[in-house]
């Protein structure tokens, strides 16, 4: 089957942003290609024999592809036009050109050769593996393999690198864990091989379900973990000694007076996926709940929080 392969020019900053908006209007798969990406691998440890230099530039240039049938195409491309100027209008960081060039392809050229482009990404003493890749352990550190499909959620995203190692310094062994919007379930596949008893974690999203559970068989842990599909926390009524939440700001505060009523006695929120421009927004929203900050880091254009009553 012919495809367009749609690319829209962007930074590194905005990728994500421009990632999801193909992806809500129907994209059969999602390539982020950041010069960033291969430069930080470069400076991981990893030996080359050969790597040309031009590539190690940190320009903070990124393209976003993604692919759509050709019939109807028209409907569809007049719908990322529509939501990229939206982006453009309200986007507090540099976001590019945002320019969309494309190209047909075919399915068979595609479907397989994304997966090039997926590494192993460290996170304290968490590594989120891709499925199709072999990497051997080292002594101490946590393996989460993962395939993405197409749900949010590889490890490469800031947001979700701060929630792991917020993660990691709580200590996990024994905890009982809710991870809200789970996506691709990294962060709930994380917490139980930190040694959480009890975890479960919720999407709206029914592709963010299906790729949560087969990650879960993937990780051997679908009897530990239950996954649903759930608006939000409608679905559970425990109480839990972490509550994560790696969404956005606007649903942050909406979620800040209940959160809370899923967090045990003297347990901890991890909230993340927060631009720095909502930063003091989401924090008063949470603070007003009765909310204390415990952490805070940032990375990038990215904030998240550790909070406790």
């Amino acid at each position: 089957m012919k495809y367009y392969e749609v690319t829209v020019d962007t930074t590194s900053e905005a990728s994500e942003l421009v990632a999801e908006i193909l992806t809500e209007v129907g994209s059969n798969g999602i390539g982020i290609y950041d010069n960033n990406d291969l430069a930080d691998l470069a400076d991981s440890g990893v030996v080359w024999d050969y790597m040309d230099e031009h590539l190690l530039e940190k320009d903070g240039k990124a393209q976003v592809k993604g692919y759509f049938e050709v019939d109807n195409f028209d409907k569809v491309r007049a719908e990322i036009e529509e939501k990229l100027e939206f982006l453009k209008a309200n986007c507090p960081f540099d976001y590019g050109s945002l320019e969309i060039s494309l190209n047909t392809v075919d399915d068979s050229d595609w479907l397989e050769s994304w997966k090039q482009y997926y590494k192993p990404i460290k996170a304290g003493r968490v590594t989120i593996v891709p499925e199709w890749i072999d990497y051997e352990a080292e002594e101490g550190e946590y393996i989460v393999k993962i395939d993405p499909g197409m749900a949010f959620g590889t490890g490469e995203h800031e947001s979700t690198k701060m929630c792991l190692n917020l993660l990691q310094a709580v200590g996990m062994e024994g905890k009982s864990v809710i991870d809200v919007g789970t996506g691709s379930g990294i962060l709930a596949l994380a917490a139980a091989k930190l040694g959480a008893t009890a975890v479960e974690a919720y999407d709206i999203d029914d592709n963010a379900v299906k790729s949560a559970k087969e990650n879960c068989i993937l990780n051997g842990l679908q009897d530990k973990i239950v996954v649903e599909n759930a608006n939000l926390l409608d679905k559970t009524a425990g109480k839990f000694d972490v509550v994560l939440a790696n969404i956005t700001a606007d649903v942050l505060i909406m979620l800040s007076q209940s959160l809370g009523d899923y967090m045990k006695k003297d347990g901890l929120v991890i909230i993340s996926g927060i631009i720095l421009k909502r930063e003091n927004d989401v924090k008063d929203a949470f603070v007003k709940a009765g909310f204390v900050v415990v952490d805070k880091i940032n990375m990038g254009e990215w904030v998240a929080f550790k909070l406790t009553k």
